[in-house]
């Protein structure tokens, strides 16, 4: 088993020279806080320590990583509504800021093949998006394969390039669950998420409704769908989380939190609206 406070101390220092790169003061004025995803710098951290890499090498790789993972995002946040152009303008800029960090880190390890990989990755992220965020997908199974890939293939291909592709399933099935809880947890509060629009344009084709507008039924089997996926990527989880020989003690306690957040709402949505 490997010592907790060691993948925490490791965890620590690479997530605070994440935060002296992205937290720019006057960014930050203009910008959304960017979001340190800290489970993909877990699992991240958690793959490699078990390889015989030295630490400057593991901080350069999950640095990296988390660093286009971040300006993947930030691109993403930008809102074609808004008002505020500068707004608009600083948010590209800072989302090719952290694009060029990452690539200023890879560069510095001067490892080309891994810069292929994480390249195919980002294109994979990308390509992705693009189907998803059309809200016209042309069914329900692939648009949740797009969101597991949007979610874990710079992940994978870290553990593709150090061939221990055992983890995909596991890390991809645990990401893409967390996407599904935060995306069902966006309904709730301010009944808007890209997941559930895409959902709504499968499932009710032509129906010009806006989510807020769904009967209770309609609202009701959107979330039954959501609660289906969860429910399968629950169990790969479950099962990995027994047969992977390589998770630590911190990650398997946040993939139980993970897992605890879960609670089927589809009942009581409808009883409460």
């Amino acid at each position: 088993m490997i010592s907790v406070q060691d993948i925490r101390q490791k965890f620590t220092i690479i997530r605070d020279q994440i935060e002296k790169k992205v937290f720019d003061s006057y960014l930050l004025d203009y910008i959304e806080t960017p979001i340190i995803d800290e489970d993909k710098l877990l699992i991240l951290i958690s793959i490699m320590d078990r390889l015989e890499l030295s630490f400057s090498d593991i901080q350069n790789y999950a640095l990296s990583i988390m660093l286009i993972q971040i300006a993947l995002d930030t691109h993403e946040h930008i809102s074609n509504e808004s008002k505020d152009e500068k707004n608009r303008q600083l948010t590209v800029l800072a989302g090719d800021y952290f694009s060029g960090l990452y690539y200023k880190h890879l560069a510095d390890s001067e490892d080309i093949m891994m810069i292929k990989s994480l390249s195919k990755g980002v294109k994979e992220v990308n390509e992705n998006k693009i189907f998803v965020y059309q809200c016209n997908p042309e069914g329900i199974e692939k648009l949740m394969i797009s969101m597991k890939r949007i979610e874990s293939s710079l992940l994978t291909k870290l553990s593709d390039y150090f061939k221990v592709d055992l983890w995909n399933d596991f890390l991809a099935n645990l990401l893409f669950f967390k996407r599904l809880l935060n995306e069902k947890k966006q309904y709730f509060h301010s009944e808007s998420s890209i997941l559930f629009e895409s959902l709504k344009n499968i499932i009710f084709p032509g129906n010009e409704t806006k989510l807020k507008e769904l009967t209770g039924e309609q609202r009701n089997y959107l979330l039954q769908i959501c609660d289906h996926y969860l429910e399968l990527s629950k169990q790969v989880i479950e099962k990995g989380v027994k047969q992977l020989p390589y998770l630590n003690d911190l990650l398997e306690k946040r993939i139980t939190m993970l897992l605890n957040q879960y609670k089927p709402y589809a009942k009581s949505f409808v009883e409460e609206g």
